[in-house]
Formats: C-alpha cells, sequence, structure tokens
C-alpha cells in the first residue's frame, strides 16, 4: 500500500512538473523572460525575501520591552494551625519612552508575625505612581536602542536581500548565455558539418568522372571526420548548459526542464542592455547613495551611532527617582498628599575607566567602518567605469569581428568558385572555411563577453528592480 501511495506521488509530481514546463517549452526562451521567472519563483531569491520578515520579527522582539506588565508575588506561611504571615504584592507596570514607567499596584498584609514595614490597612493598600531615570537612561536605554536598531534592522535586511538577489540573478545570467553560447556552437557544427558532407560527395562524383584526383577524396573525409567530432562535443556542451541553466528554472516550487526544441533569444545583442538597464549613458557613477551595499554600510553606521550613545550615556551617574501615592481603597477618591512612598537611588563609578574605554571603543568601530564606505564608494566608481570601458571595447571588437567574418566569407566564396572552374583544390577550401569557422567561434564568443560583461555591471550597480 505504501509503495502504492508513493508510486502515484511521483506520477503526480511529474505531472505536475510537466504541466508547468510547458510555460519553458516555446520556440523560443527570451532573455528577459527568463529573468522574471528567476525573479519570481527561484528560491535563493525567495529566501533572500526572508531577511526582510526576519527583521519585522526581531523589531517586534524589541518592542515587546515595552510591553505593559503584570506581577503577582504572594508568599504565606501557616504552622501548626497559626497563620504567620501571608504576603501579597500585585502591580501594573507601563515602561514608556525616555526611562518612564507608570506603576499602580495592590499590597495586602496579614498574620501574626510580618515585618512591621509591610503592614496594611484592613482593606489593603493600592499605589499609583512613577519611576524616572534622572541619569543613565533618561534619553536613550538599552529598550530604546533596541528598537532604534530593530527599525534600523529593517532597511538593512531590505539591502541584503537585494545584494543576495542581484548575485542569483547574475548566475542565472551566466548560465542563460552559455547556453546560449553553446547552441550558436552546436548550430555552427551542424551546419558546416553539411556544408562539409555535401563537398565530400561532390568531390567523389569528381573523382569517378576523372576530374579530381584520388587525394582530395581523403582530404574531404578528414574534413567530414573531424566535423562530426565537433557536432559531438558543441551537442555535449549544449546538454550541459542546458541542464545548467534548468537550475534556475522553477514555476511555484516545481523545478522545470527546456525541452531539446527550445532556442535562446537570437537578437540579445539589441536587447541585452535594455533588459539589465546598464546602458553607459543611463549609469551615473558619482550617484552612488542608493546602492544596496552603501545603504548597507550607512546602516550599519547608524547602529554604531545608536550605540555610541548608550555607551557616552553610560558615563552618567545612575539617578532613579520613584514617587507613588498610597491610599486605602475606598479612600481613593480623596487625595492626599502626605501619603506617599518616595525613593531614590544614586551610583557612579570613581574612574568610569570601564565606561570611557567601551565609548571609544565604539568611536573607533565608527571611524573604521567610515573609512570602510569612502573605499566602497571609490571601488564601486572605478568598477563601473572599468566595466563601462570593457563593454565600449567589446562593442568595437564586436564591429571588427563582424567584418571579418564577412571578409572570410568572401573569401571562400571566391575560392570555391575557382576550384568550380578547376582553379582552386579542397585543401585551399578547407583552409579559408576553416578560418571562417574560426572567426565565427571568435564572434560568438566575443558576443558572449559582451554579455557577461553587461551582467557584471548589472551586479555591480545592485539594482534588481
Amino acid at each position: 500500500m505504501r509503495n502504492n501511495i508513493k508510486f502515484f506521488s511521483l506520477l503526480f509530481f511529474l505531472c505536475f512538473a510537466k504541466l508547468y514546463s510547458q510555460d519553458f517549452n516555446k520556440e523560443e526562451l527570451s532573455y528577459s523572460e527568463f529573468l522574471g521567472y528567476v525573479k519570481k519563483y527561484h528560491p535563493l531569491v525567495k529566501q533572500a525575501n526572508l531577511e526582510v520578515s526576519n527583521a519585522q520579527a526581531k523589531l517586534m522582539v524589541a518592542r515587546g520591552g515595552f510591553d505593559p506588565k503584570i506581577e503577582v508575588d504572594y508568599n504565606k506561611k501557616e504552622f501548626k494551625g497559626t497563620e504567620y504571615y501571608s504576603l501579597l504584592n500585585s502591580s501594573f507596570k507601563i515602561p514608556t519612552w525616555y526611562g518612564i514607567e507608570v506603576k499602580a499596584g495592590f499590597d495586602d498584609t496579614d498574620g501574626q508575625y510580618y515585618n512591621p514595614q509591610n503592614r496594611t490597612p484592613e482593606a489593603g493598600l493600592t499605589s499609583l505612581g512613577i519611576s524616572v531615570a534622572l541619569g543613565q537612561g533618561m534619553f536613550i536605554n538599552q529598550r530604546m536602542a533596541d528598537v532604534r536598531e530593530g527599525k534600523l534592522q529593517i532597511k538593512l535586511s531590505d539591502a541584503e536581500r537585494k545584494l543576495k538577489a542581484i548575485a542569483v540573478l547574475y548566475k542565472a545570467s551566466e548560465a542563460y548565455f552559455e547556453w546560449r553560447k553553446s547552441f550558436n556552437e552546436a548550430e555552427l557544427y551542424k551546419s558546416y558539418l553539411g556544408f562539409a558532407s555535401t563537398r565530400f560527395e561532390g568531390v567523389k562524383k569528381l573523382i569517378e568522372l576523372g576530374d579530381s584526383p584520388a587525394i582530395d577524396s581523403v582530404e574531404a573525409k578528414i574534413t567530414v571526420r573531424n566535423r562530426q567530432l565537433n557536432v559531438e562535443n558543441g551537442n555535449l556542451k549544449l546538454a550541459k548548459a542546458r541542464l545548467n541553466l534548468s537550475n534556475y528554472l522553477w514555476i511555484e516550487n516545481v523545478p522545470v526542464e527546456l525541452e531539446d526544441h527550445v532556442k535562446p533569444e537570437q537578437n540579445l545583442i539589441e536587447t541585452v542592455e535594455e533588459t539589465l538597464k546598464t546602458d553607459a549613458m543611463m549609469v551615473n557613477v558619482e550617484t552612488l547613495e542608493s546602492h544596496p551595499k552603501i545603504q548597507a554600510l550607512e546602516t550599519k553606521l547608524s547602529m554604531l551611532e545608536i550605540n555610541r550613545k548608550l555607551k557616552a550615556n553610560s558615563l552618567l551617574p545612575k539617578v532613579n527617582v520613584g514617587y507613588n501615592y498610597i491610599s486605602e481603597p475606598v479612600y481613593f477618591d480623596s487625595f492626599n498628599a502626605d501619603d506617599y512612598k518616595f525613593n531614590i537611588d544614586f551610583s557612579i563609578p570613581i574612574f568610569l575607566r570601564k565606561e570611557r574605554g567601551s565609548l571609544k571603543l565604539a568611536k573607533l568601530k565608527m571611524q573604521d567602518l567610515k573609512f570602510d564606505i569612502d573605499q566602497q564608494r571609490l571601488e564601486l566608481k572605478n568598477k563601473i567605469k572599468a566595466q563601462q570601458t570593457e563593454i565600449t571595447s567589446l562593442k568595437k571588437q564586436k564591429e571588427v569581428i563582424d567584418s571579418l567574418v564577412k571578409d572570410y566569407l568572401t573569401m571562400l566564396n571566391s575560392e570555391e568558385k575557382l576550384f568550380s572552374f578547376g582553379e582552386s583544390s579542397i585543401f585551399l577550401i578547407n583552409s579559408r572555411e576553416n578560418n571562417l569557422v574560426s572567426a565565427k567561434l571568435s564572434q560568438i564568443g566575443i558576443e558572449n563577453q559582451f554579455y557577461i560583461s553587461n551582467a557584471e555591471l548589472y551586479k555591480i550597480l545592485a539594482n534588481p528592480d
């Protein structure tokens, strides 16, 4: 029975995956469409989004430090029929901002043996008052610092989410570009295998007619065998690239795979900069304040500033003052200023070495991070400029290689005409064709470098939206 359940579960999963895979099995999967699927469905992108949820949960924990609190302390002792004491101390506390706490309480004492200072009227004793920190904790305390850091943590987590999402999109882009490169190389090898096979058959007919030496068939056959090896190797690379690309293809929680007939976008050279928003005219290297990495560092600096203020606050003496109006419950409606409890707590270290040392360390951490921010700004600017220079250079290289491919094609066509007139040889044709194939492979390689360079710039700019 259990095996049957497993079998049907597996069958359902496979059918489910097959149904979803139809979205990827069109004639062409464009690069922008591919990135859209990765942004929406890839598990690592979803995992990056959890950073913000985690920060929101931490903020909730920090705000819990200001939650009202009910406290009840009840002690009773009875021995051999004698009630020694029955002590009830209950309170309702409301912590507020700036070290002020509002407190309402009710105390009741009974028995024969108890501390006289705990004695209360028959109906008990109510109290209402506040306690105020006039030194440490007045302007900032640990609870206030936790809430402020919690709010900053949400901003920090959003910046880190963007950086993690960018890393996934960059890896996905590399996989797409490698798939496109492998696809174009495999198609190139197939085309020229067909040319070589056709030429081989033609040479054999010429040999039969006595219009070509027999050695030409060996030359043509060697070319066919080499092209067959190239095709097999190209198909292997394409299969591996397709599987690597499938690592980034998900719909909901279901991984899908591409069918063999699906092709990459062929006019990618015209759309890649628009898709990645890496047009050199659109990128201003002087404006980096919105960069997630800079935002993350600036947020960390703000968090360190909160810590510095907390350490500076520890240099103040501890002065806690409390006032509570007390009354019997039945008389609480009439105020008597002479009924109260008052307390004051004061303490301060003589040398403050621990406090001064902690403050100095906090300042040094901030200075260290400021240096890091300045260095990161400079590095980002230089990386962007370097990447823009590389993209410009690759555009020029693309123009040169396109011209070179055109010239090699002209030379090959000319050589084939000469061969038809009996003024050339298979060796020269193969030489011309090999040069053309090498040039086209270089053309595919330079295009791929151009795409990867744009993805690198996209990664540096770190703008996933």
